[in-house]
C-alpha cells in the first residue's frame, strides 16, 4: 500500500531555510549542542516527539469549550474521563508533564536507598529517582543489545534478571516504559508485561508504566504478538494498563498535545500522598499545573491516538525513513519504532572513540548538512563522566535519535532527510569528535556545551 498520510493540511508555516556557513557560525554561538539552538533556525525538527504535534480541528474546538475554573472545572472531569475509560484507575491526576508526574510518584513511594527497576529509565525518570537518594536500575532484555537483531519486542524487561533483584534487593517500584525509549523506541510485548505484574504481585511491590506512548505500543503489539492481530489498539491499551497497579505518562506524546502529563493508580492511600504533593507542587487537583483548555484537548487527543488509520500511517512514516536510510547504507536499530528512527553512529564514524562522542558528531553534523536538529543517545546522554569532563563508561551503543514529532512532516519532509544523511555518510571520515566545556552535574544533555576537537 502506497504511503499516504490520512490527514488534510489547513494551515501551514515556512520551514527556515538557512545556508551551511549560517548554520556553523549559529552552531558555533549555541555551543554546539542543539537544544541551545534558536527554533526558528532548524528547517526539520526531530529533536524530539514531546510537545511537537499537530493538533487536530478538533481538538482546537474543544480547546474552545475549556472551563478555567480555579477548583472542579468541566474540563478535569471530561480528562478524567478520558483516561478512566482507557486505564480503568480511579484515581487521577493531571500534571504540567510528565516529568512531574514522575516526581510526585517517586516521591510519595521510594525511600532512599531503595531502587527502581525499569527495562530503561529515560533522563528525567532517572534524575527523578537518583534526586531521591535511590537507584534507577536498567534491565533490558538480552535482545536488546543486538541492534541488529529484528526481535520483535527488544524494549522487554530481563525477566530473569528481575525476579532475581525482587528476591535480593530493596525494589521499591518497578516502572515499565512503553515503548522503551532508551532502548530504540522498541515495543514491549503483552507476554512480558503480564509476567512483571505477576513477579510484582508475588513481591509485593508496585507495577507502574511509563505511558507515554501507548498506543504507539499497542499497535506493534498488534503487528507483532501472536493473538492481538484481531485487536483494536484501544483493546489492547486498555489490557495493558490493566496489567500495572497504575501509570505515569507524559502526554506530549500519545495525547498529541503541547503540554501535560498524568498520574493515575488504583491505590487509594498512595493517591492521597500523592494528592499532597501535587496540591503543594503542581495545583488543584483538578487542573494540575495546566488550563482548561489544555485538558480538554488532552482528552480529544487521547481518542484519536488510538484511530488505527493514524498509527498505520505513522508507522509506515517511520518505518519508510528507516528503510530509505539503510537503502543508504547507514546503519540504524531494527525493527524500526513507531516515533522515532535511531542511527549507529558508533559503526558509521569508527575512527571517533567514545569519549569524543561520535553520536554528537553525527547529530551535529546533520544541522551543519540540512538543517536537521535531532540528538545523541550515546555516551553524552547516557555514559558516566567525572566532574573534570573524562568518560569512564561509555554507552552501549552510540546512536542518534531522529524524533518524528505527530501529524507535522510529510513523506517529503521525511525524504530530504533521508537525503541529507546519506550525503553525510559518503564522507565520514571528514567528520571530527567533541570534547566537554561546560557541564551541569545532573541531565547534562540538556545544557552542556561542547567544542570540536582537531583529530
Amino acid at each position: 500500500m502506497q504511503l499516504m498520510e490520512p490527514y488534510r493540511i489547513k494551515v501551514v508555516e515556512p520551514l527556515p531555510i538557512t545556508t551551511r556557513p549560517e548554520r556553523e557560525r549559529l552552531m558555533a554561538e549555541a555551543g554546539y549542542n542543539p537544544f541551545n539552538l534558536r527554533a526558528e533556525d532548524v528547517t526539520i525538527d526531530l529533536l524530539t516527539d514531546s510537545g511537537t504535534g499537530a493538533l487536530s480541528a478538533e481538538q482546537q474546538a474543544a480547546g474552545l469549550r475549556g472551563d478555567e475554573s480555579y477548583a472542579g472545572g468541566r474540563s478535569f472531569f471530561r480528562f478524567r474521563d478520558a483516561i478512566v475509560d482507557l486505564t480503568d484507575y480511579p484515581h487521577v491526576f493531571p500534571a504540567h508533564q510528565g516529568r512531574a508526574a514522575e516526581r510526585i510518584l517517586f516521591t510519595a513511594l521510594l525511600r532512599p536507598g531503595q531502587v527502581s527497576i525499569s527495562n530503561t529509565h529515560f533522563d528525567t525518570t532517572r534524575a527523578n529517582v537518583e534526586m531521591l537518594g535511590c537507584e534507577a536500575r536498567d534491565l533490558p532484555c538480552p535482545q536488546a543489545l543486538d541492534i541488529d537483531a529484528d526481535h520483535p519486542f527488544k524494549g522487554d524487561i530481563d525477566l530473569d534478571e528481575l525476579a532475581e533483584a525482587l528476591e535480593t534487593d530493596d525494589v521499591g517500584l518497578v516502572i515499565m516504559t512503553i515503548t522503551n525509549n532508551g532502548g530504540g523506541g522498541q515495543p514491549v510485548s503483552m507476554a512480558n508485561l503480564r509476567a512483571t505484574a505477576e513477579l510484582c504481585r508475588r513481591h509485593g511491590v508496585p507495577f507502574f508504566l511509563d505511558a507515554a506512548r501507548f498506543a504507539e505500543n499497542a499497535w506493534l503489539v498488534i503487528q507483532r504478538e501472536p493473538g492481538y492481530a484481531h485487536w483494536s489498539p484501544r483493546e489492547v491499551a486498555r489490557e495493558a494498563f490493566s496489567l500495572a497497579d497504575g501509570c505515569v505518562a507524559s502526554l506530549k506524546k500519545d495525547g498529541i498535545a503541547h503540554m501535560g502529563g498524568v498520574l493515575a493508580m488504583h491505590d487509594t492511600e498512595l493517591a492521597r500522598r500523592c494528592e499532597q504533593l501535587l496540591i503543594a507542587g503542581e495545583g488543584f487537583p483538578t487542573y494540575g499545573g495546566l488550563s482548561g483548555r489544555e485538558l480538554d484537548m488532552l482528552a480529544q487527543g487521547l481518542t484519536e491516538v488510538t484511530d488505527p488509520a493514524y498509527l498505520r500511517a505513522r508507522a509506515a512514516a517511520t518505518e519508510h525513513l528507516a528503510q530509505l536510510i539503510v537503502d543508504a547504507g547507514v546503519a540504524v536499530v531494527r525493527p524500526a519504532g513507531v516515533h522515532a528512527v535511531y542511527l549507529d553512529a558508533g559503526r558509521l564514524l569508527p575512527h571517533i572513540p567514545p569519549h569524543m562522542f561520535p553520536g554528537h558528531a553525527l547529530a551535529t553534523e546533520l544541522y551543519l548538512a540540512g538543517g536537521i536538529r535531532c540528538i545523541e543517545l550515546g555516551s553524552l546522554f547516557l555514559g558516566d563522566i567525572d566532574r573534570d569532563g573524562t568518560l569512564t563508561r561509555p554507552a552501549r551503543h552510540e546512536l542518534v535519535r531522529l524524533a518524528i514529532p505527530r501529524r507535522v512532516y510529510t513523506q517529503s519532509h521525511l525524504e530530504y532527510v533521508a537525503g541529507t544523511i546519506a550525503e553525510v555518510a559518503k564522507t565520514p571520515e571528514r567528520m571530527t569528535g567533541y570534547r566537554l566545556v561546560e557541564s551541569p552535574a545532573v541531565l547534562r544533555h540538556f545544557k552542556c556545551t561542547l567544542a570540536p576537537v582537531v583529530m
